[in-house]
């Protein structure tokens, strides 16, 4: 047998808690089991068809499938139109770039700006990329902490001077995965001031503004003065517009850090594949009711959710916006990774745990907004018959 060895970063990384749960559902289903998995956000929605129908089109062209190498006018065109027309924000050619998914975007950014042993701050809880981006360059993730008494919302007075002097970047999300919170004008007023003080980066990862409830309007971080002097903003359009799978986003802002992201982004690839890019042009400049509508559903299932759960004893909050639930453990309970176990034993609830998003995150559990109304009240009453709340 051969004894490798592998890099100290790699070795960090152990088996993520949806395979965990992925291998126990398995086992589940093979006894027959009824499931209600609400651990993974993936759209259960389709993607509307006059993107899908862009995407094919273009995919039967077999001047397509050359390296794109740049990101072609009518896509530019189409962001421009979309970001005024959605946020009322003006963006030049030099301010837009394509990036294959956020997730890949958020760890490779790093790259672009940060050396080994540069500070970046991330929030706790958070999304997990968040943090392993920074650190798979050798950056220091340093977590702001978030509570819910404060809306989930950090208090950047609070970030030590020494911290936030050595801070290349901030990293901030609303609506935020896990805690379902959104931000009001006043805080993003603030960051700006903060980060021009202490000449820190802000990344703002706008993965749902478009998936906001209570009547709220999502918004963009570069709606707001002085936004594009001190950072970048990511899009999504996987939840918006359901797809997940195409790895579509942009990055969108402060033309320093486009260039320079450009610039290290060259080195892993050759562009977006063309039909992608046909794809987000008819996703941005075609009709946007089905995003509105969606919106909508997905509310619905949050209300169904968190009502059903509240009238059985669970005293779960609605979320503010996300395509999740934000819920605290029932009846006293302090490890969110067993009472996973646990509920999915029990009810076949399947849940993401906590702790899976920092240490704040521990005494709650994630839920995922994947299933229409009536198996939403279904997995409420499994969870009722099987007596965990006490």
């Amino acid at each position: 047998m051969n004894h490798f060895t592998f890099s100290d970063r790699a070795m960090k990384f152990q088996a993520g808690i949806f395979a965990i749960l992925d291998e126990k559902k398995r086992m589940l289903q093979k006894e027959g089991r009824t499931i209600y998995n609400l651990s993974v956000g993936t759209p259960d929605f389709p993607a509307p068809s006059h993107i899908t129908r862009a995407v094919s089109l273009a995919a039967q062209d077999a001047e397509n499938y050359k390296y794109s190498l740049t990101d072609r006018p009518f896509l530019i065109r189409a962001v421009q139109q979309f970001y005024q027309h959605r946020f009322s924000v003006s963006l030049e050619e030099d301010e837009i770039m394509t990036i294959s998914g956020s997730q890949e975007g958020m760890a490779h950014i790093a790259l672009a700006l940060c050396d080994p042993g540069d500070l970046v701050l991330v929030p706790n809880p958070g999304y997990p990329i968040f943090s392993i981006g920074p650190q798979l360059c050798g950056a220091e993730a340093v977590t702001y902490d978030l509570y819910p008494e404060n809306g989930y919302l950090p208090d950047l007075d609070a970030i030590p001077e020494e911290i936030a002097g050595r801070a290349k970047y901030i990293l901030v999300s609303y609506p935020l995965n896990p805690v379902c919170a959104a931000a009001d004008d006043a805080f993003y007023v603030r960051l700006i001031e903060w980060a021009e003080k202490h000449h820190v980066i802000v990344i703002h990862d706008n993965a749902y503004s478009d998936i906001i409830f209570g009547g709220r309007t999502g918004k963009s971080f570069l709606s707001y003065p002085g936004a594009k002097k001190v950072g970048v903003e990511f899009y999504s359009l996987s939840k918006s517009y359901n797809m997940t799978g195409a790895r579509t986003s942009l990055v969108l802002g402060n033309r320093e850090i486009v260039k320079v992201f450009r610039d290290v982004r060259s080195q892993f690839d050759y562009g977006m594949f063309l039909p992608l890019q046909y794809g987000i042009a008819a996703a941005l400049t075609g009709p946007q009711d089905s995003v509105k509508r969606q919106c909508a559903d997905y509310e619905e299932r949050m209300k169904t959710l968190c009502g059903s759960l509240r009238e059985i004893g669970w005293d779960v909050p609605d979320s503010e916006g996300t395509m999740f639930v934000w819920a605290p453990l029932p009846g006293g309970r302090k490890d969110s990774t067993a009472f996973t176990m646990e509920l999915m034993e029990k009810t076949g609830v399947i849940v993401t745990p906590g702790a899976s998003f920092g240490t704040l995150g521990e005494g709650y559990v994630r839920m995922a907004l994947v299933l229409p109304p009536e198996k939403m009240k279904a997995a409420a009453e499994a969870i009722r018959q099987s007596d965990i709340i006490g």
